[in-house]
C-alpha cells in the first residue's frame, strides 16, 4: 500500500454500528435490516402516530389492560423501587404504572436520544418528586444502570410487544440479559401480542392513512441522511403481511425495478421485486411466550388479557 493510501485509510473515520449493520444486512440474501433502526427522532414520531390509528389495536388494547390491572401490577412492586423501561419511547404506559405504584426512580432506556430526553423532561414537569434518569442506549446490549437505580429493588417494564420484533433466539437472549440486569427476584412486566385472525393483523400493519408505509420508508431516508446513500424512495414500496408458518407479521421494502443503490461507498444491486426485510413481529400464545421466558430464567407470576384475547400483559419473576 502506498504512503498516500495508508494515510487516507488512517484518516477514514470508523464506521458506526448503524453503517456496519446496514452494510452487512444489505449484503446478505435475502436482504434485511434490524427494526431498531426505525427509531430515529422522525421514526419515533411516526410510530407514535401509528399507535393512534384505528387499525392498530395493540396500543389501545394494552393501555386498557394496564389501566384495568394497575393496582394488581402495583402490588408486585416494592415501595421505593426503580422502574427500568426498555425501549421507552412515549411515557404514556409508564405513567399508568408510576401513578399506581410507589416508585422512587424511573430509568427510561431508548436508542433515540432526542425523543427520550424530550419525554423525560415532560414527565419531570408532571412528576417533580420522581427521580428520572434517562439512558440513551441500545437496550439489547449491556449498559450500566444509574447509581440511583442500582441501590434499589428493580422492576423491568417492556410494553408494546416490542419483544415480538426479535427472532425467538434473540428474544430469549434479551430476556436473559434483562434478568441479569434487574437481578434475582426482580419482576418484569412485558406486553405480548397474541395470535389472532390474520385479517386483523394485516390491517394493523397496512393502515389506510399510509403512516406505517411512511414509517417503513423512513429507514431509507435515514440511510440517505446518515450514511450518504442514494435511495430513491419513490422506487420502493411498503409491504406487510402475516406469515402463518412463522407466526409473524413481516414488513418489507420492495424494489419496484432493477436498480443499483450506493450505501457507504458500496454498490448494492436490487432486482425488480427484491425486498429488504425490515421487521418481523412475532405473535405468541400465552403458553408459547411463557415457555420462551422460562428458558431465559423467568417464571410466570400472572397474565392479564383483554376480553377479545388480542393482547396479553405478563408478570414474570427472575428465578
Amino acid at each position: 500500500m502506498s504512503m498516500l493510501a495508508t494515510t487516507a485509510a488512517r484518516a477514514r473515520p470508523p464506521l458506526s454500528d448503524f453503517a456496519r449493520d446496514v452494510i452487512a444486512g444489505l449484503a446478505t440474501k435475502p436482504k434485511w435490516l434490524s427494526a431498531k433502526y426505525f427509531y430515529d427522532d422522525h421514526g419515533s414520531a411516526l410510530f407514535e402516530q401509528i399507535t393512534a390509528l384505528p387499525e392498530y389495536y395493540p396500543t389501545r388494547t394494552e393501555l386498557g389492560i394496564l389501566k384495568a390491572r394497575a393496582r394488581d401490577i402495583a402490588r408486585l412492586i416494592a415501595p421505593g423501587a426503580a422502574l427500568v423501561e426498555f425501549g421507552s419511547g412515549s411515557t404514556v404506559k409508564a405513567r399508568i404504572v408510576l401513578g399506581a405504584a410507589a416508585i422512587a426512580v424511573y430509568v427510561p432506556v431508548d436508542i433515540s436520544a432526542g425523543f427520550l430526553n424530550s419525554e423525560a423532561a415532560r414527565l419531570k414537569r408532571d412528576l417533580p418528586g420522581l427521580q428520572i434518569h434517562p439512558v440513551a442506549a441500545d437496550f439489547t446490549k449491556p449498559f450500566e444502570l444509574p447509581r440511583a437505580a442500582r441501590a434499589r429493588p428493580r422492576v423491568g417494564f417492556f410494553p408494546g410487544s416490542t419483544i415480538g420484533n426479535f427472532e425467538p433466539p434473540e428474544a430469549e437472549k434479551f430476556l436473559a440479559h434483562a434478568a441479569r440486569l434487574l437481578g434475582r427476584g426482580a419482576h418484569l412486566i412485558v406486553g405480548i401480542d397474541l395470535v389472532k385472525d390474520p385479517a386483523v393483523l394485516n390491517a394493523a400493519y397496512n393502515d389506510a392513512a399510509g403512516v406505517t408505509a411512511a414509517f417503513n420508508l423512513n429507514l431509507l431516508r435515514r440511510m440517505n441522511r446518515e450514511l450518504g446513500a442514494d435511495f430513491d424512495l419513490g422506487s420502493f414500496r411498503h409491504r406487510a403481511f402475516f406469515n402463518p408458518a412463522a407466526s409473524r407479521i413481516e414488513m418489507h421494502l420492495e424494489s419496484s425495478a432493477a436498480q443499483t443503490v450506493r450505501v457507504c461507498d458500496r454498490a448494492i444491486e436490487f432486482a425488480a421485486g427484491e425486498t429488504i426485510h425490515t421487521e418481523s413481529s412475532y405473535k405468541y400464545t400465552v403458553e408459547s411466550f411463557q415457555a420462551l421466558a422460562a428458558q431465559a430464567g423467568w417464571s410466570p407470576v400472572t397474565t392479564w388479557t383483554d376480553a377479545a384475547g388480542y393482547f396479553s400483559v405478563h408478570a414474570l419473576v427472575a428465578s
